[in-house]
């Protein structure tokens, strides 16, 4: 009886010994790897996240929990270090006054935060379109230049990746976009303005938007947000209140004029992107090669043409496969491999989800012609080819 008294205490003693010691430290709790993916799973005193490495695109990933902080301070302590300030120098031609061909250096700012600690960094392609030169501020306080062959850009999508000589950055966390709910909390945070790095406040207003850009082409799976996106805030971070990367800010997006509306490419989007990016220097689609634009009543009315719905064709590619089956400028895409088309978004997605060699359909207008004419998708060619 006696020695049952004093062994249930010690017994207790070391349970409460053993959840003492575990509770805060980082414990490596399983590796899972399946076909090219590993994921690290971690848990520490903020949270748990795991570490999702790629190894054909050699590239590892924080993927965080979703637990959130109790203050948007808290969310900018973890999320800022990540945030990098862009700036970029570009020699632009054109024309002067008198007519004559001129050229002269342009300066620009945008933002980008570190997706891993050897020097990767996201941003967006028109911040760093046409750059001779691009210089990395950190949070520290160090300037770094970029290495300009290291850039690898896609212009479907405005995301690019680039790349400083530098290790041991703090990489952001992941989060998961797909699970944002409109009212959700959500900051923005990037080189607003080209005058630092500063921090802004909104919730959710919509989710998988679709708009069309200065370029004709549509975004889709967009996140709508009030939270201050200004010119310079491109390429930065939105994050949740766990401090995790939900999407990328868009500044070109932004409509003048209009207040508290502000757009973000969402990251469940954007990561398939910047790993192919990072894998293969550009991303392999099935290609086309057509620019189009969303036909409405005003192409109908100035073109004078028959439909006011389709995908109206504003560029072909030389040697593609649009152009080897007869397509031409201003043709209007009505239906692709059986699906109607209304809206250049919707080509570009039927596009997407065809088979790289696979024979399709396309029926088009020209002019007052309904026509139809066969096609074979190939690889997108190589930019650098």
């Amino acid at each position: 009886m006696n020695t049952k008294r004093w062994i249930l205490p010690i017994i207790s003693i070391f349970l409460i010994l053993s959840l003492t010691l575990t509770t805060g430290c980082q414990l490596l709790q399983r590796t899972e790897t399946a076909s090219a993916v590993t994921t690290t799973t971690t848990t520490t005193t903020t949270g748990t996240q795991s570490s999702v490495t790629d190894t054909s695109a050699g590239l590892s990933l924080l993927v965080g929990s979703g637990q959130p902080f109790s203050s948007i301070a808290e969310v900018v302590a973890k999320v800022k270090p990540s945030v990098v300030a862009i700036n970029v120098k570009a020699t632009v031609s054109g024309y002067d006054m008198f007519g004559r061909p001129s050229s002269y250096e342009q300066e620009g700012a945008g933002s980008g935060w570190i997706i891993s600690s050897d020097g990767l960094i996201v941003t967006n392609t028109h911040v760093i379109e046409g750059a001779t030169s691009i210089m990395v501020t950190l949070n520290d306080g160090r300037s770094l230049s970029v290495d300009m062959s290291s850039i690898k850009a896609d212009a479907v999508t405005d995301l690019a990746v680039i790349k400083v000589n530098a290790t041991g950055l703090p990489a952001v966390t992941i989060g998961d976009s797909d699970v944002l709910r409109e009212g959700d909390w959500v900051v923005a945070i990037g080189n607003s303005l080209g005058e630092g790095i500063r921090v802004t406040q909104g919730i959710v207003s919509r989710k998988d938007v679709s708009i069309t850009g200065d370029n004709g082409q549509e975004l889709s799976g967009l996140i709508e947000t009030d939270a201050v996106i200004n010119p310079g805030n491109s390429g930065g971070p939105l994050v949740n209140m766990a401090g995790e990367v939900v999407g990328i800010t868009n500044a070109k997006t932004v409509e003048t004029g209009v207040e508290g509306v502000g757009y973000a490419i969402s990251i469940n989007e954007a990561i398939p992107i910047v790993q192919g990016l990072i894998a293969n220097g550009y991303i392999v689609r099935p290609y086309l090669g057509v620019d189009s634009e969303t036909m409405n009543a005003s192409y109908a009315f100035w073109y004078r043409l028959q439909v006011s719905e389709g995908a109206l064709v504003t560029a072909v590619g030389s040697g593609s496969p649009a152009e080897k089956a007869g397509l031409q400028v201003k043709d209007i895409i009505v239906k692709f491999n059986g699906q109607n088309i209304t809206t250049s978004a919707q080509l570009i997605k039927a596009i997407q989800q065809i088979k790289i060699g696979s024979e399709v359909e396309i029926v088009y207008w020209r002019d007052s012609n309904q026509l139809t004419t066969k096609v074979t998708l190939i690889e997108t060619p190589n930019p650098q080819s």
